[in-house]
Formats: C-alpha cells, sequence, structure tokens
C-alpha cells in the first residue's frame, strides 16, 4: 500500500468492479487519516453518523500509532446494492473473535451471533437491542469495520452459510431430537461478516486498521475526535435527589453529606423541577423551587454542582414550543414537540435556550432521559414517535430514532464547549462517532451482571456507562453495586423515589416513611470508605481520560483488547482494565467468592498486597469495603488524600504506590474545568521509581499544581 502523507490528505482511489446483481458499480477506496480507509459505492445516504461529527480526527496522535495494517486485502470487503438495499460482506477467519455493535447488554464475544444494533429504551432477548447502538464492531486481529449508516441494520457474525452448490452433508449427532440439537447451527459458518442494510442505495464503510486490536479501537476514537475528558469534579460522585424533593429538602440533603463527611460533587434534580415534564417546559415549578437562584448559588458555596433532568420533548407551555414548532416531526410525543436535531437551526434554538436560562445561571449539566425510542420488544409500548415520522430536514423516524440521543447530546456539550465551560452528562442514548462527548449513559434495566458487562463493553463502543445504584434486594447488593459504581467511569446514586440515601435503609417503603436500618450508621461508614477510594482515586482517572482523549486508549476495556492472543479472556465480560495498570473484577449479590483470571505477567492484590503470577487463575472473597483490583507489575498507582468535593483550586495530597522493582506512571495537570488543555494549557507529569528512589519530572505550560507528591510507598 503506498504511504499517503497527511499533510495534504492525498486521498488514495483504488477503482475495482463490484459483483452487483443489478449492474457493476465502480468503488472507492480513500485512505481519510492515518490507517483509516473509507469505501464509498452508490449513493450513501445523507443522514449517516459520520455527517453529524464535527471533531476532526486527531491527526497528529493517529500518525504516532504503529504502522496500520489488515489481515486481509481490503478489496475483499464485497458489497452489493439489489433492490432491496445494500449487503456488505467482510472476510472472517475461523478463528477469529468479534466484539462491539455498542453498548450491548446480553452479549460480549458476538462471533456466531446474528446482532441487530437500534436503540431501545429496554434492550432484552440478546437481540442487538441498546441504548448506545453502534454499526461498529473489533476483531482480535487487529482491525475495526463501521458501516456508516443510520438505518436500521442486521449483522450477521460468521453465522451464515452460502450455498456453492457442492453442500457436504452434516452428521447428526447423538440426542439428535432434542429440540436445542435440531436448531444448532453445525454447517461451518462461511468465512464472513454480513451486513443487510435494508433501503440503502449505496454505502460508506469506514475500516480501522490495526495491526492490533487496541490499536484499531484508538483510531477509531482518534478519528471520532478523540476521547471525552470530563470537568474533573464529574469523576467525584454524583447523587440524584427524590424526584417531589422542593428546594429546602435539597439543601437538607446536601447538608447531610457535608455533616457526615460523605462525599459528593453534584446534585441531580429529577423531573418535579419543572411546571411540565412529560413533555416538558424547561420552566423552573416556583412551587418547588421558590429561588432556583438562590439554590444554585448556596450550593455552589458548599462544593456542590447542579445537574437538571429533562427530557428532549417540547411541551405547548414551552417558551421554546413556538419558535419550534415548524422545525419538528410530524407526530408528538407525550403531547409534545420532536425537534429535528439534524437541523443546525434547529439545534441552535434548543441549545440557545438552555445556555441563557440554566447554563449562564450555573448549571454544570443535565440528565437528558428518553431519547431511546420505546420498548420494541413490547406491542403496547408506543409512547415515541413512529419510525414512518417526517422531519423538516428530511431525515426519516428509524434514522431520527439512531441518531436522536447523539445529536441531542451534541446540542447542550456544543453550548458548554463555546461557553469554555466543561461538564458531565447524562444520556439514554448514543450512536457512531460519540467518543469525543462527555455524557455517561444509563439505563432503566437494573441486572448487575449486566450493568458490568456493559462497562466492558462500552470501551469498544466509544461510550461512557454509569452503572447507577438504586434500589437494593440486600446489603450485600447494595455494597456489591456500589463496587461497581466506584470502578466505573460515573459513580452515581439514583435516589430519584428515595427518601433518604440507600445505605439508610434499604427498603423502599421504609425508607420513605424515614425508618431507618438499624444498622444504618454502619452501613454508611462502610459506603463512605468506598467513595472516599473513589475520590483518592480521581488523579489516576483524570489522568486515563487524558490518555482517551490524547491517545484514544478507552480509559474502561475489556482484557481480550490488551491481550487480544490469550484464548483465555476471548469471553471474560466481567473483568476489565481501568487505565494502563488496574484489573477490576467486580462481585454481585449472588456470591460471597468468585473465581478470577490474571493474564500473562505478575499482578498484585491490591488489599493484601500478595504478588501474584499472571495467566492463571484465582479465587477472591473480597469484604464489603475491599475493592477487587489488582495492580500491574511496573505501575505507580498515585492515590490521593481523599476530598469531600473538588473545588476550582483543589490540590491533590498524593502518595505514590510503587508496584515492582522498576515502575513508571503519568498523571495529567490541568484546570480540569475548561478547554484550555486543547490550546495547550496543561502539564504532564512523569512519574518513575529506580534504584529506591521515585522521581517526578513535570512539563507543560500549566501554572498551577495541583497534584503534590507526600510520598512513595513500595508494595513488596
Amino acid at each position: 500500500m503506498i504511504s499517503v502523507p497527511f499533510k495534504v490528505l492525498l486521498a488514495l482511489t483504488v477503482v475495482c468492479s463490484l459483483i452487483n446483481p443489478a449492474s457493476a458499480q465502480q468503488r472507492q477506496v480513500t485512505e481519510v487519516a492515518p490507517g483509516v480507509k473509507k469505501i464509498s459505492i452508490g449513493q450513501a445516504d445523507k443522514f449517516s453518523p459520520y455527517s453529524f461529527c464535527d471533531e476532526k480526527p486527531q491527526l497528529a496522535a493517529m500518525q504516532q500509532l504503529p504502522a496500520a495494517k489488515l489481515p486481509f486485502d481490503i478489496n475483499n470487503i464485497a458489497v452489493a446494492i439489489t433492490d432491496r438495499g445494500v449487503v456488505v460482506e467482510v472476510p472472517l477467519d475461523g478463528d477469529e473473535q468479534l466484539y462491539g455493535f455498542g453498548l450491548q447488554i446480553g452479549s460480549f464475544n458476538q462471533r456466531g451471533l446474528r446482532k441487530k444494533p437500534i436503540v431501545n429504551d429496554n434492550p432484552s432477548n440478546d437481540l442487538g437491542y441498546t441504548h448506545g447502538p453502534t454499526t461498529f464492531y473489533v476483531s482480535n486481529k487487529g482491525y475495526g469495520i463501521l458501516v456508516n449508516t443510520s438505518r436500521y441494520t442486521t449483522f450477521y457474525c460468521g453465522s451464515t452459510s452460502r450455498n456453492n452448490g457442492a453442500v457436504a452433508a452434516v452428521k447428526q449427532t447423538n440426542g439428535g431430537n432434542s429440540v436445542e440439537d435440531l436448531y444448532a447451527n453445525r454447517s461451518g459458518a462461511s468465512g464472513v461478516v454480513s451486513a443487510d442494510v435494508p433501503g440503502a442505495k449505496g454505502i460508506e464503510i469506514y475500516v480501522f486498521e490495526g495491526p492490533d486490536m487496541l490499536s484499531a479501537m484508538q483510531r477509531y476514537n482518534l478519528f471520532s475526535g478523540g476521547g471525552a475528558l470530563p470537568a474533573i469534579w464529574g469523576l467525584g460522585v454524583k447523587y440524584r435527589v427524590k424526584a417531589d424533593f422542593k428546594q429546602d429538602e435539597v439543601k437538607k440533603t446536601a447538608a447531610y453529606f457535608r455533616n457526615n463527611h460523605i462525599p459528593v460533587d453534584v446534585l441531580g434534580l429529577e423531573p418535579r423541577w419543572q411546571t411540565t415534564a412529560y413533555s416538558c417546559s424547561y420552566v423552573w415549578n416556583k412551587d418547588f423551587f421558590p429561588n432556583p437562584q438562590n439554590l444554585i448559588d448556596s450550593m455552589k458555596l458548599q462544593g456542590y454542582h447542579i445537574n437538571l433532568w429533562e427530557h428532549a420533548f417540547v411541551n405547548p407551555a414551552s417558551p421554546l414550543y413556538e419558535p419550534l414548532k415548524n422545525k419538528s416531526g410530524n407526530y408528538l410525543v407525550w403531547n409534545g414537540l420532536v425537534p429535528d436535531f439534524a437541523n443546525a437551526a434547529t439545534s441552535k434554538l434548543f441549545a440557545g435556550y438552555h445556555e441563557n436560562t440554566f447554563i449562564k445561571q450555573g448549571i454544570s449539566g443535565f440528565k437528558m432521559d428518553e431519547c431511546d425510542n420505546s420498548n420494541l420488544s413490547y406491542g403496547s409500548a408506543t409512547w415515541s414517535f413512529p419510525e414512518h415520522s417526517r422531519f423538516p430536514s428530511g431525515i426519516d423516524g428509524e434514522q431520527m430514532h439512531q441518531l436522536f440521543g447523539l445529536l441531542y447530546q451534541k446540542s447542550i456539550y456544543n453550548v458548554y464547549k463555546q461557553n469554555n465551560i466543561r461538564t458531565y452528562l447524562d444520556v439514554r442514548a448514543s450512536s457512531s462517532f460519540a467518543s469525543s462527548y462527555p455524557a455517561a449513559l444509563y439505563s432503566d434495566t437494573y441486572e448487575h451482571d449486566e450493568y458490568i458487562r456493559m462497562v466492558v463493553n462500552s470501551g469498544f463502543s466509544g461510550m461512557i456507562w454509569s452503572p447507577e445504584v438504586r434500589e437494593s434486594n440486600t446489603v450485600k447488593d447494595l455494597m456489591r453495586r456500589s463496587q461497581t459504581a466506584v470502578l466505573s467511569a460515573q459513580t452515581l446514586y439514583n435516589s430519584w423515589y428515595l427518601q433518604n440515601p440507600p445505605w439508610l435503609q434499604i427498603n423502599k417503603e421504609k425508607n420513605n416513611h424515614d425508618e431507618l436500618m438499624a444498622d444504618s450508621k454502619q452501613i454508611e461508614a462502610d459506603v463512605r470508605q468506598l467513595l472516599n477510594f473513589r475520590m483518592s482515586l480521581l488523579p489516576y482517572l483524570y489522568n486515563a481520560f487524558a490518555e482517551y482523549h490524547f491517545k484514544g486508549i478507552p480509559p474502561f476495556r475489556a482484557l481480550v483488547m490488551d491481550y487480544p492472543n490469550d484464548e483465555k479472556v476471548f469471553g471474560i465480560w466481567d473483568e476489565y482494565m481501568i487505565g494502563q495498570g488496574i484489573l477490576a473484577a467486580p462481585l454481585t449479590e449472588k456470591a460471597d467468592q468468585r473465581k478470577i483470571y490474571l493474564p500473562a505477567g505478575n499482578w498484585y492484590d491490591f488489599n493484601t498486597g500478595k504478588k501474584m503470577e499472571g495467566g492463571k487463575e484465582y479465587t477472591i472473597q473480597p469484604t464489603y469495603t475491599q475493592l477487587p483490583i489488582f495492580i500491574k507489575e511496573g505501575t505507580i498507582l498515585p492515590l490521593a488524600k481523599p476530598l469531600e468535593y473538588v473545588a476550582p483550586n483543589s490540590q491533590f495530597d498524593i502518595t505514590c504506590y510503587v508496584y515492582g522493582d522498576n515502575a513508571k506512571g503519568t498523571l495529567f495537570e490541568d484546570d480540569g474545568i475548561t478547554f484550555n488543555y486543547e490550546k495547550g494549557k496543561y502539564n504532564s507529569i512523569g512519574l518513575s521509581y529506580e534504584n529506591g528512589k521515585g522521581k517526578l519530572n513535570r512539563k507543560g505550560s500549566f501554572g498551577n499544581k495541583r497534584y503534590a507528591i507526600k510520598k512513595w510507598e513500595v508494595v513488596k
């Protein structure tokens, strides 16, 4: 392949024939960024995911990745355009493992499955329905494929066989009369991944080259503009108060946290802050919040940020209704308008109102709910707009559903960015090329196993997942869920239907009658210990997100991404890497102990300091306050003295824990609240420990010091 200089982004075009039932058409293969090629053929849709990606590829960072490589000839990707639509076929090796298709809830390794990644508010039955659908997957052979469409697309992941005229007989196995045996697919599926895109008249396919799985994922994230870098306070603790709390009750809750030294950075207000919520007015309910500016200002003085719940459907009582009436779809949702976010003027109107009414008054973020369609698994779920909806921009309802959450979060995020204010949003749907948006997805589902799986799958999607804590069956359930939340991208307690924090009373009815558990103060102390660890971990987490932004490395990712040749990790969905040096292995309430697998190398049990040889399985039995994490040899883990909240001028006093005789680490240092880092206003701090001595090397143009290294401790 010819090397392409990217000073001018010279396009490499390959014209080749296409086997097409209708006619032979030309296709182009264009190198659009280092290690990223685009196949174009036919008349591609106007409203594709990449058409809405405003962030520019980080070309300089992409050039620093290892030399691009594909395990097959790109011209072997076949495309057929028929009266039905488009079919794409990508070569697939017999031992190849596949991951992705967005934030999948019910599956991990997608090899052999049929997946239809469609946005849906209650994913079920492993159909591919998800809050965060993408038409993107990655292979352990070292590449990624994205079919650039917002149409409902079905992927057959090595699960089909062609009729080539000479079909070999398949021997029936014992037990052949069972339903499972009769329906089993033993046909030796052909070596392709097929993508079926009904209705399309052409297609664009993005190919992200390796040479390894992590490099391919880095290229995807960097091509999307680089990974998100949230405000540093957003990586602390978020707590959503009861939906019907009034202003004084919010203040009372805030006082409880500070009086009891429980770390919380963000307070979230649920629907009743508005005059109408389904659909939304975006107007303060003065019966509940008579002086919202006083609330915002008084909470700020105590170190809190305020986050507001909403959704995008505009009520007739809203000031936005008249301006958006002719800029919305031809169907209503909860008697509210559906804004045409595919139109830039519509997004500007919607976002501009939020800027002037909330953001300039000090609101730090929004929870963007209900943007993920009705539950497609049930005929009775009909609240959202139909797929045959039409919008002034020309986009249809099917495509709008797939893009709605992405365009919604983009509208709000862009206003913050224009004001040079960083945020950390919540959103219930996203899509492809969302890597740069600091928006954590969440779900009304609540299976703990699935929540852990989505932490792992988020690394294949360029998305951020929030396994929030709500109700609990038992104290064990509460504590194990709290551990998972602490070991995720967003630590969130959602008490929208609880009078008191869930650690004071796990029973909903008793909680709302102020009947606290007899041992509530002890459980509170245990939760405080977990949350203090989260606050200690902030410098490390913040650096992991900086590496996400500048290098494209997912801060939370499956073991297979770092160890793509280790067959033992191909199916491990309940362990994951955090940053470069931490392996997490969460537990649920189902068991007091679990088996873990540690990949090659040496690891250290964080709780005991015990050195453990990799390539082996172990059984662990952590207590409720012992986080199930293992530290990779050669890691310097910078843990800070825990803060109750992160202020603009907070300094982190850090102890560097050294794992191994020679170890290295880094810290990213900036103001944590603006986009000045994009202008180079940050420091990179190199940490090293050799020959019994720790060293710090601070480089950069950020004048202040957020981190103070107080001591070094070697773990033996």
